[in-house]
This record gives structure tokens, sequence and C-alpha cells, in this order.
């Protein structure tokens, strides 16, 4: 009875955040515009295999999605930390709201082609670039850091609900109403984001230095980096996930519909809700138990193992049910990954250096996920989409088992130390004589 008494007291104050007024207001607007992004995501995945019949061409969308950040994460976190962050989500809601009624246009006037999809998923992950750290940190200045690992966890869960609820609904419209509805739809949703936005007020610490030198600051987080390992293990765990795991979900599915399953938009609707229902069930109920645990080193490798093995289910499944089911399973720990590696983050890092923190995890995490697509993309069109899910869930168990085995001080890591002070670690770093870049 202790057992269940302490797990539903830390179930129940994964939801603390939400007593905060700003923090419920925005993630409201969050849960609708997330809503539908997930649609245009599932519609667009389905235009696309109509278009080329071609799993090299998804894989292209999805990594033109994601050159971006790749190319420009790292300074997206240095302008998060100078100007106002609520002021620069606005700023990319609007714009994303732009290309996706852009998009709608083209399909409703049976003017789209493949090269223009291409292009507007290149200018959406340029806008996604500057939006993803920004909000990661925004988070944080609206619950404050003593709650920021509920905050992100809280985000994530409205995120998998809008994966579990978007793609269904992409289904439903698409078979009855045709591709361009869902992305008039969306391009709408940003609406309700952007009015939250307007309403709430939140508690930005901005960098103090008056002087913008954008390479030295960058180059100060990633001299910070080196010195912190458990940090480095968690970036490595979060790229393992990504690119072994969700560059399959976020790229394949359309043809895991089509050529494995023999289904239409509807199908590929199912499997995209099955994955946000797993998703759901990780960030609901696995992240507040893993959180709590002592040795979180030993569990996220456990959740990478738990999501290659049933992958290898999935990619054996010929019926819609064990694709779903197995789909359902794999798919409750990589968000539990991420989120929890997310959380970490903010958590460990100087109040000072946040953004440009979270720049780099996001252009090395998210960014290595164009090349990840675009490998998984190749198996696929030249081994069969079954063979790339094998390679990518193989790898992923061998890489976890490996940092098991090789980083005995992650076996050992319990994470409930704060980030020591940047000038503190400089410091140390400056006796290594590394000089800063020079800038004009």
């Amino acid at each position: 009875m202790a057992v269940l008494g302490n797990a539903w007291r830390t179930l129940r104050s994964s939801f603390d955040p939400l007593r905060q007024r700003n923090f419920r207001i925005y993630l409201g607007g969050q849960a609708v515009s997330l809503v539908g992004t997930w649609l245009q995501v599932t519609a667009q995945g389905w235009l696309v295999w109509t278009l080329t019949q071609s799993e090299a061409a998804l894989s292209i969308v999805a990594m033109l999605n994601a050159l971006p950040i790749l190319l420009f994460g790292p300074w997206a976190g240095v302008v998060a930390e100078r100007l106002d962050r609520r002021m620069l989500l606005i700023g990319t809601q609007a714009a994303s709201m732009i290309l996706a009624f852009v998009l709608a246009f083209l399909v409703q006037s049976s003017s789209v082609q493949i090269w223009q999809v291409y292009l507007l998923s290149f200018l959406l992950g340029t806008v996604n670039a500057l939006d993803l750290p920004t909000q990661q940190t925004f988070l944080g200045d609206l619950s404050g850091m003593g709650e920021v690992r509920k905050a992100v966890n809280l985000n994530a869960m409205i995120l998998q609900i809008s994966r579990m609820i978007g793609p269904a609904l992409a289904g439903f419209v698409v078979v009855q109403l045709g591709i361009a509805p869902s992305f008039w739809l969306n391009g709408i949703s940003f609406i309700a984001v952007i009015a939250t936005l307007l309403a709430v007020r939140s508690n930005q610490v901005k960098s103090t230095r008056t002087e913008v030198k954008p390479l030295r600051d960058l180059w100060e987080a990633l001299r910070y980096l080196r010195t912190q390992p458990r940090m480095i293990d968690l970036f490595v765990i979060s790229i393992l996930v990504v690119f072994l795991a969700l560059s399959i979900v976020f790229s394949q599915l359309p043809a895991v519909a089509a050529k494995l399953l023999n289904g239409d938009a509807g199908t590929l609707g199912i499997l995209q809700a099955a994955s946000g229902a797993g998703a759901l069930i990780g960030v609901l109920v696995v992240i507040p138990v893993l959180q709590a645990l002592r040795r979180i080193g030993v569990a996220l490798c456990l959740s990478l193992i738990w999501i290659g093995g049933w992958l290898l289910i999935f990619s054996t499944a010929h019926s819609l049910f064990l694709s779903s089911l197995a789909l359902l399973l794999g798919s409750i720990g990589a968000p539990t990954v991420l989120a929890t590696t997310l959380g970490l983050v903010q958590f460990m890092s100087p109040l000072e250096m946040r953004s440009r923190i979270m720049g780099l995890f996001t252009m090395i995490i998210f960014g290595l996920q164009t090349f990840a697509i675009l490998i998984v993309g190749f198996i696929a069109d030249n081994l069969g989409v079954a063979t790339a899910i094998v390679i990518n869930a193989t790898l992923l168990i061998v890489g976890a088992a490996l940092l098991l085995i090789l980083r005995s001080d992650l076996r050992h890591w319990e994470s409930n130390k704060p980030a020591a002070p940047v000038k503190e670690i400089l410091e140390v770093v400056e006796a290594e004589e590394i000089p800063l870049p020079i800038e004009a």
C-alpha cells in the first residue's frame, strides 16, 4: 500500500505546474495547435505518397523539415536568450500558419507538385529551428525552474494526446473530404496558440551581456558542455532514439500502411493514432515513475531496449491489429526517453546558458534526424521498409547495451543535482587554455 501511495503522490505531483494560470492558458493553446500540426503531418505524408509512391520521397520531405534545425539550431538558442521569447513564439506561430494556408491552397487548386511540398517543408523546418529551443525554454519561463521538468512532461503529454487525435482525425478528413481540408484546419489551429501567447505573461531571464557576439556565446556553451559527462550521455541517448526509432515513425508509416498492410489514409491514421496513444501512456504513467527512480541512466537505456524489441515485432506484423499494438507499446518508450532527457538537460543547465544549451540540444538531436531519415529512406527504397525497421531496431538494442556496459558512471548516476554556476565551470575550462573565437 505504501508503494501505491508513493506512486499516486508522484503521479499527482507531476501536474503541479497546472496550478499556475499562465501555464494553463499556454498549454490550452498548444493542445489545439498540436492537434492541427499532427493532422497536417499525416495528411502531408499521404499527399507525398499519392504523388510519388516512393519511400525515398517520404524521407526527403521529412529530411528537409529537419535540415534547418541542424543548420540553424545553435544560433536560434543564442537569439532566444537575448530577445523576448514570447514575441518570438508569436512570430513563429504566425509564419507556420501562413505556410499551412499556402499548402492548403496548392492542394485545393489541384496545382500542387512534389517540389512545392519539398520547398514548404524546408521553410517550415526553418521556422521550427527557431521555435523549438525558444518554446522549450519558454516552458521554464512560465513554470519556474523548480517545476521545469514537470512542465516539460506536461507539454510532452499534450504533444502525445495530439498525436493520438490528430492522425485519427486526418484519416477521417482525408477519406471523407480530401487532403486540402487538413491543411486549412491546421492553419486555423494556430490562431489558438497565438491568442494564448498574447494573453500570458512570463518571467524570462535574459542575458546580461550588452554586446552581441553569437559565435562567442555558442562556443562558450560548447565549452561548458564538455565539462558535463552526464549531459553528454543524455545527448547520446536522445540521438539513439531519434536516429533509430523516430526516423521510422516520422517518415515510413505511409509506406508501412500501403505496402505491408495494403491500406489507405485511414490505415495510416490508425497507425499514427496508435503511436500517439502509446506515447501518451508513456508520458502519463511511465515518465513520473521513471523520474522518481534513483538509477535514471539504467532506466533510460532499458527504455531504448524496450523500443527496439517492439520495433522488431512491428517489422514482421502484417495485420493492422498487431502492427498497431506493437507500435503502441514501442511508442511508450520514445517520448519517455526524450521528455526525460529534455527535462534533465534544462534542469542541469545554468539559467544564463539555458537557451544556448537547448539550441545545441535541438541541433544535435533533431538535426541529426536529417541524416537518419535519408538513410532509412534509402534502405527502405532498396531493401524494403520491413528490412529498414529491422536494421534500426537491432542497432538501437545494441547501442543501449553498449552504453550500459561501457559507461559505468551512467549506470550509477542519480539525477538530483542542479547545474553548477557557469562562472565556476568556465574557470576550470580556462585552465585548459582553449581560446574563444574572435569576432569583429
